[in-house]
C-alpha cells in the first residue's frame, strides 16, 4: 500500500487527500496552519465544497488520512500549494520551493513527486529539479517527478476530481508511467500523458482560453450598452452558430486560475502576449466599469446606501481570491459610498457582513456581484419593503427581472443598453 504525504491542504490539496484515503492510501495531510490541521484531524473542514465534509470524517475516522505540520517518510508527494501573484503580476514561487525543500529530508530512492499547483512552464524543470539534484538524486532515475495539473471547478471538486480527464506531464517516461499508475485508482476519466513542460503549459493555456474569452463577452457587453441592445441577446442568437461560443459577461474575472494563470506567460513573454494581456487589461477593467454604472443609478441621491450582494467570486462558493466583487466593494469604499457588503459563504469579517437583512435595511441601490442561489431566491416583493430606493443592478444577469420590475424595481444589467 502507497503512502501518500500531500503538501497543502487548501481548496485543492484536503479534496485531493480525501479522494487518495478514500481509495485505500495512507494518507498525510501537511499545512503550515495549525489551525487547519487540527480542523482535518478533528474530521472537519475548513473550506466550503460539497461533500467534502462527508469524505474527510470518513478518511479520517477510517484513519487513512491524518493532518500534520510537517512531512514524513512516504512514497508519493504531492504538491497542492498556492502559486499567487505579487504586486508586480509575477508569481510568486516561495510555497512550491518551500514545499519541495521541506520533502527533501524524507525522500528515498523510487519515491515519486508530483506537482498539482498551476505553474509556470518550465517550473519542474527549472525549479524543483534543482533541488533534488542538488540534494543527491538524480531525477528520472532515483527519484521520479511529474506534473499533474487539476482542472476541478469549485462547488463540483470531488466529483471531477475523479470523473474530468487527466494530464500527466513526466520528467521522461518512466515518470509519467509512475503518475499514471497512483491517479488511474481513483481517475475515471482518460490520462494522456506527455513531457513536463508540455503539460505545465496545457493547464496555463486551458485557463487563458477560458479568459481571452470572458474579455470578449465583457468587451462586446460595453458595446452593447453603447448600442443601446442587450448583449444576453447577442450571445444568445451567436452561440447558434456551430463554431462559436461566447461565454456570458460579469464584474470580471476571479479565483486562483483563471485571473492568475495568464500572468505566468505574460511575464515570460511580454514581447509574445499582446493579446493575453489586452484580455487581462479588459476583465481587470470591469470592477471599475461596474462602479461607474453604480454612481449613475444613485448619482441624484443624498448619501446613498449601497447594499452589495456577494464577495466570493462565483457562485455558492466560499473563494474570495481575486474575486472582482471584493474589488468592487473597496472601488466603491474608496469613494467614499456607503456600503453594506454581504456574503452567505465568505468568511472574511472584514470586508462584509453576514446578515442579510442589515444589508438590504434601508438601501438605495443593490448590487448583485456573485450569483448565489440564496439571492436568486430572494422575494422582491418582501425586499422592496426594506429599502428605501428600490434600484437594481444585476452584474450577473440572473435574477427574475420582470418580477423585481413588478415589485417596483428600477433594473439596470451589465450588458444591457437602452436607447
Amino acid at each position: 500500500m502507497k503512502k501518500v504525504c500531500v503538501m497543502g491542504l487548501g481548496y485543492i490539496g484536503l479534496p485531493t487527500a480525501s479522494v487518495l484515503a478514500s481509495n485505500g492510501f495512507q494518507v498525510l495531510g501537511v499545512d503550515t496552519k495549525a489551525s487547519v490541521v487540527d480542523t482535518v484531524n478533528e474530521g472537519n473542514i475548513h473550506i466550503e465544497e460539497p461533500g467534502l465534509h462527508t469524505m474527510v470524517k470518513a478518511a479520517t475516522g477510517s484513519g487513512n488520512l491524518r493532518a500534520s505540520l510537517s512531512p514524513e517518510a512516504s512514497d508519493v508527494f504531492f504538491l497542492s500549494v498556492p502559486t499567487p501573484m505579487d504586486e508586480d503580476k509575477k508569481a510568486d514561487m516561495a510555497y512550491v520551493q518551500q514545499a519541495t525543500e521541506m520533502i527533501v529530508p524524507f525522500l528515498k530512492q523510487g519515491d515519486l513527486v508530483i506537482l498539482e499547483s498551476t505553474s509556470p512552464p518550465g517550473t519542474c524543470r527549472d525549479l524543483i529539479c534543482p533541488i533534488l539534484e542538488a540534494a543527491g538524486f538524480a531525477v528520472g532515475t532515483d527519484i521520479y517527478l511529474a506534473h499533474c495539473p487539476e482542472r476541478v471547478l469549485p462547488g463540483r471538486i470531488l466529483k471531477e476530481l475523479i470523473e474530468n480527464d487527466r494530464v500527466i506531464g513526466g520528467f521522461g517516461p518512466d515518470c509519467a508511467k509512475e503518475a499514471e499508475a497512483i491517479y488511474s485508482k481513483f481517475v475515471e476519466g482518460g490520462i494522456f500523458l506527455t513531457d513536463v513542460t508540455t503539460a505545465e503549459m496545457v493547464k496555463v493555456i486551458e485557463n487563458t482560453f477560458r479568459d481571452v474569452n470572458i474579455a470578449l463577452a465583457n468587451e462586446a457587453a460595453v458595446l452593447c450598452e453603447k448600442l443601446g441592445i442587450q448583449f444576453s441577446d447577442v450571445a444568445r442568437l451567436a452561440n447558434r452558430h456551430p463554431r462559436v461560443n461566447l461565454h456570458t459577461a460579469g464584474p470580471g474575472v476571479g479565483g486562483h486560475c483563471i485571473s492568475v494563470d495568464p500572468w505566468f506567460l505574460i511575464e515570460k513573454f511580454p514581447e509574445d502576449t499582446a493579446v493575453m494581456h489586452a484580455a487581462r487589461k479588459r476583465n481587470d477593467s470591469m470592477p471599475a466599469h461596474v462602479v461607474e454604472s453604480v454612481n449613475a443609478l444613485v448619482g441624484k441621491l443624498t448619501e446613498p446606501k449601497i447594499a452589495t450582494l456577494g464577495l466570493a467570486y462565483k457562485g455558492n462558493v466560499d473563494d474570495m481570491r481575486e474575486s472582482p466583487s471584493v474589488t468592487v466593494v473597496g472601488l466603491l469604499r474608496a469613494a467614499g459610498k456607503n456600503v453594506a457588503a454581504h456574503d452567505p459563504y465568505a468568511k472574511d469579517s472584514t470586508v462584509g457582513t453576514v446578515d442579510l437583512d442589515g444589508t438590504l435595511q434601508g438601501a438605495d441601490c443593490l448590487v448583485l456581484l456573485t450569483d448565489h442561489d440564496e439571492y436568486k431566491a430572494l422575494d422582491p416583493t418582501v425586499v422592496a419593503e426594506q429599502v428605501r430606493t428600490k434600484i437594481l443592478f444585476d452584474t450577473r444577469n440572473q435574477l427574475d427581472h420582470d418580477a423585481w420590475r413588478n415589485a417596483g424595481f428600477e433594473v439596470k444589467v451589465l450588458g444591457a443598453g437602452t436607447v
